[in-house]
């Protein structure tokens, strides 16, 4: 097979639906694909029919490929520091850990009693916020982004739609 044969494979491949990638994986390969992904299918396909025609690596470039995967010292975490032992043999004492300064608690939303004003579109929006969750003209909201996709019909973040600032309360 050609490149030029090949290339063309791989634009009939690009249009093709799953399903046809799938079974034409099947088939060039003798088993089901594990994956579904398109652009990963056309990929080893391609692969596949270009190693059928001009030939696979060779059986001592195999075989090297599998000494150096076998011999590959593979480490998932990074190893945990260990103290350093001194020269004159006395035992190290693991140090405890430092104690972590209490972080301040931020609060996601505005106390409850807070009014929240906002004017959008020459129109003066209120928002109480209470115990369990926002009042706006007289119903009640789970969330300020519900009440931002009430009033504009968009989905927003409702602390950005309202100019809540980052570490809460209203600006």
């Amino acid at each position: 097979m050609t490149s030029t044969d090949l290339q063309a494979e791989v634009a009939l491949m690009r249009v093709m639906k799953t399903g046809e990638l799938l079974a034409k994986y099947l088939k060039v390969f003798g088993q089901p694909s594990p994956s579904r992904h398109r652009e990963r299918l056309i990929r080893r396909i391609a692969w596949k029919i270009q190693a059928l025609a001009e030939g696979d690596l060779s059986e001592r470039a195999r075989r090297r490929a599998e000494e150096i995967a076998n011999d590959g010292d593979l480490r998932i975490r990074v190893p945990a520091a260990k103290p350093m032992a001194p020269m004159i043999g006395i035992p190290v004492m693991p140090l405890a850990p430092e104690p972590k300064a209490a972080a301040a608690p931020q609060r996601s939303q505005p106390m409850a009693g807070t009014v929240i004003t906002k004017n959008y579109r020459g129109r003066q929006l209120r928002v109480m916020v209470r115990e369990s969750g926002f009042e706006f003209e007289n119903q009640r909201f789970g969330s300020l982004s519900a009440i931002a996709r009430h009033i504009t019909g968009t989905q927003w973040n409702g602390n950005r739609f309202f100019g809540i600032a980052a570490k809460g309360g209203a600006k």
